[in-house]
């Protein structure tokens, strides 16, 4: 690896404390553009050789969502070329480096009917039923994020209080309020199918395991969540449906129901309200048919 790319990794975990899928997006990306610089020294790009760089991921077909991703790992790099001083903020090409319009993405998010149909639909009778359930009922009742799911630790639960502590990005924590429902799934869980799981040494503390006592991955809750979606809902439906669907259904109830949006920022773990604003958006039928009812024209 690029001496320059090894002590911008150093850089974003020691002191960026970036969260681990973040940090190997961004070095994913910038030995992207290392490649294509085949060999010139990646701190001497010009403006012109990113700009390059990016009509050609234009030209593999990639997403304007994917595109601005990569610009934003780029940048980042050379801020910390200038922090570093190996190169002059002058002599920052990226200043003027555009990233391409993508327009407010707002999230795919399951009526209150569909997460209750979901979680209806989950059989309590099988080994990973009870453990299943309380999954669901953790993602739609605390609004985690797949990664603070898979990692919830026993010892996080505090159900005396009403909270569980989460590690979030950039190990960052929080204590989220958790309801009586996820509890209730949670201690059925524990008090039951979970005694059964031969426990792997150092998975003892994982609240969520596999059949083989091995905490659960982001890839086997995908799989499980797209399951239970297509099962329920339609293979159409499911198609936009994933454990992060869960967590903007969350949201949006909330502040829907009239919740304060910087409670639901910290309940969240969004540095910046901004981010937490996209659930302020109203529903399509709500805005048409008030349009219908108070515009004259209409």
């Amino acid at each position: 690896m690029n001496p320059l790319i090894v002590r911008f990794k150093q850089y974003i975990v020691l002191e960026r404390r970036m969260s681990k899928n973040s940090r190997d997006a961004y070095l994913h990306d910038i030995e992207l553009l290392d490649d294509f610089l085949n060999g010139r020294p990646i701190e001497k790009a010009t403006l012109e050789d990113l700009q390059d760089f990016v009509e050609q991921l234009y030209d593999k077909g990639m997403s304007t969502r994917s595109q601005a991703r990569i610009i934003s790992g780029i940048k980042a790099f050379y801020r910390f070329l200038v922090y570093d001083g190996t190169i002059l903020d002058e002599d920052n090409p990226t200043k003027l480096l555009d990233a391409p319009n993508i327009g407010k993405h707002l999230p795919d998010v399951l009526s209150i009917d569909e997460v209750e149909q979901i979680i209806g639909a989950i059989d309590l009778s099988t080994p990973e039923g009870h453990r299943n359930r309380a999954m669901v009922e953790v993602l739609y009742g605390c609004g985690l994020r797949v990664s603070e799911l898979i990692n919830l630790k026993i010892s996080h639960l505090y159900f005396e209080e009403g909270f569980i502590r989460i590690i979030g990005k950039g190990d960052k924590e929080r204590f989220v309020p958790i309801g009586e429902m996820a509890q209730k799934m949670i201690n059925s869980y524990l008090k039951g199918a979970r005694l059964h799981v031969k426990i792997q040494k150092g998975e003892e503390d994982y609240l969520f395991l596999n059949r083989r006592g091995r905490h659960l991955t982001r890839e086997m809750v995908f799989v499980l969540v797209k399951k239970w979606a297509t099962d329920v809902l339609g293979e159409e439906r499911a198609k936009s449906i994933s454990p992060h669907t869960f967590r903007h259904s969350f949201a949006t109830h909330l502040i829907d129901g009239g919740a304060d949006l910087r409670a639901v920022q910290q309940m969240l773990g969004h540095e910046s309200i901004t981010t937490t604003e996209i659930y302020t958006h109203l529903d399509s039928d709500y805005i048409r048919s008030n349009i219908a009812l108070f515009h004259p024209r209409y």
